[in-house]
């Protein structure tokens, strides 16, 4: 088991007990967040026919869902912040519902945009991001397991709603399928209820320890373990953080002067234009080449069960002590890999091509969700998570929101899919080589910093022996005088 990496939550995570039940209810919630619209892709083909829109047109439902499910980041922190997960969660889950009820009886695609998109979306922000913020506050220790296995429950749902939807629409078409489904994401609602709020024992405070509350703080920035990687800025912002703003309260600006929280964001920012595409338009591919309805949404159950096997597995694997330390290196890894299945998907050829495809694109989907929260946590910190979740959701809404229009309208364009995975293979490329290169220089700066933090310390405690021994020796003069 790797050392523990050092908090400033002011209280020791219980690292089990009830702990799991949270993360059995983040299971759900979670899946919901993310199977959720790509299971929608299901329906593509025929609601494109019903409404006679275009590729571009189509994939704007699940674009503006995706968009506004990280839109909605920063207003899901606020509430977490001031309520708690609990009641957000629940509330998440009856928007969701109300969206898909209300687009059932949508009479055009705009109408399903706003519904299923933006009310949905939102709902589904109201889901994710509190689910992600308990989990640090039940776990530390044993963080990257169960961040593994909450994420599991992406795939694991998609893998059920893929076939389901299918038989829905085959049975009541794609309005009495929304419907139905809206009732079915009620659940969320059961999985906030499991999110009670963690017992924070907090030890008491002498008035020295009161008094020294800010020299904690920056004695855990300059701790061994990468989990609390925070410059020298990060601890002074902490100390000016009383006179900020409502808004500065909120939302921690000061996170934009943080080299890794940077360096995350921006290589987030090219991973999303290409990260939920492939995903979108699998079935529509499959169908496109002539595959059955059932065999093209048996390619998504594929990924997904290659997707919830390699999600644990990843957590383990991420919670080694080979690996916790250099965390940032295995997400890297897992983006490129990402990249190099979406170049090598055009040359699968018939159905046989794309199941091996759905394999290996669901190994590597599942390695960069399960890594994707907790390597910003281990940049961060537990204490500034939830914050950091917010302003990288609504930073990322807009790669999320163009990557699949922009996709279809490669195919609108080209009359050919294989383009699409094309691009996306470059862009996640890309994306993993920066950040190798830039993790790789983080983790030198890091380095540096805490050898000259512990020079900084040598020389002080030097010092202050010093300067006892000359008190000591004054102490005997005059004595001897």
């Amino acid at each position: 088991m790797p050392p523990a990496a050092a908090t400033n939550l002011g209280y020791t995570p219980p690292d089990g007990g009830w702990g799991w039940a949270v993360v059995f209810g983040a299971f759900i919630s979670i899946g919901f967040s993310y199977a959720f619209p790509k299971s929608l892709t299901i329906y593509f083909k025929e609601i494109q026919e019903y409404f006679s829109v275009s590729y571009s047109e189509i994939a704007w439902v699940s674009s503006v869902m995706l968009a506004s499910m990280y839109a909605g980041g920063p207003v899901s922190s606020i509430l977490v912040n001031r309520y708690g997960s609990r009641p957000v969660v629940i509330v998440g889950g009856v928007m969701v519902c109300t969206g898909m009820a209300l687009a059932s009886f949508g009479t055009n695609i705009i109408h399903l945009y706003l519904c299923v998109g933006v009310i949905g979306g939102f709902g589904l922000a109201f889901n994710l991001q509190p689910s992600l913020t308990i989990i640090g506050t039940y776990f530390h220790v044993k963080r990257p397991i169960a961040n593994g296995l909450a994420m599991t429950g992406s795939p694991v749902i998609l893998s059920t709603l893929a076939p389901l939807n299918q038989l829905l629409f085959d049975s009541f078409g794609w309005r009495g399928s929304f419907l139905i489904l809206g009732s079915i994401v009620l659940n969320c609602c059961v999985a906030g209820a499991l999110m009670r709020p963690v017992n924070k024992s907090i030890q008491p405070k002498t008035i020295d320890e009161t008094s020294k509350c800010e020299s904690e703080a920056e004695e855990h920035a300059a701790a061994e373990d990468t989990s609390t990687h925070a410059d020298n800025l990060q601890t002074e912002d902490q100390s000016e953080s009383k006179g900020h703003s409502f808004v500065q309260k909120f939302i921690d600006v000061s996170l934009f002067r943080h080299r890794g929280f940077l360096i995350y964001l921006i290589g987030n920012v090219v991973m999303f234009f290409a990260f939920f595409a492939p995903v979108v338009f699998m079935a529509p591919y499959a169908k496109h080449q002539g595959i059955d309805e059932y065999s093209a949404a048996f390619l998504l159950s594929i990924f997904a069960l290659a997707d919830m096997f390699i999600r644990p597995t990843t957590g383990l694997v991420g919670n080694t002590k080979w690996i916790r330390p250099r965390i940032q290196y295995f997400f890297s890894f897992a983006v490129t890999y990402n990249g190099v299945c979406h170049l090598m998907c055009p040359l699968a050829s018939g159905y046989t091509g794309l199941l091996v495809y759905a394999v290996f694109f669901g190994l590597a989907f599942g390695m960069v969700s399960a890594l994707l929260f907790e390597v910003l946590m281990d940049l961060v910190g537990a204490p500034r998570f939830s914050t950091a979740v917010g302003l990288v959701t609504i930073i990322d809404c807009g790669p999320v929101l163009l990557g699949p229009p922009m996709a279809g309208a490669l195919v609108d364009y080209f009359g050919d899919y294989k383009y699409i995975y094309y691009a996306c293979g470059v862009f996640m490329v890309v994306s993993g080589i920066f950040f190798f290169v830039m993790h790789y220089y983080n983790y030198k700066k890091l380095d540096e910093e805490h050898r000259k933090s512990k020079a900084m310390e040598t020389r002080n405690s030097d010092e202050a022996v010093q300067l006892k021994m000359n008190q000591a020796d004054r102490m005997m003069n005059e004595t001897d005088e």
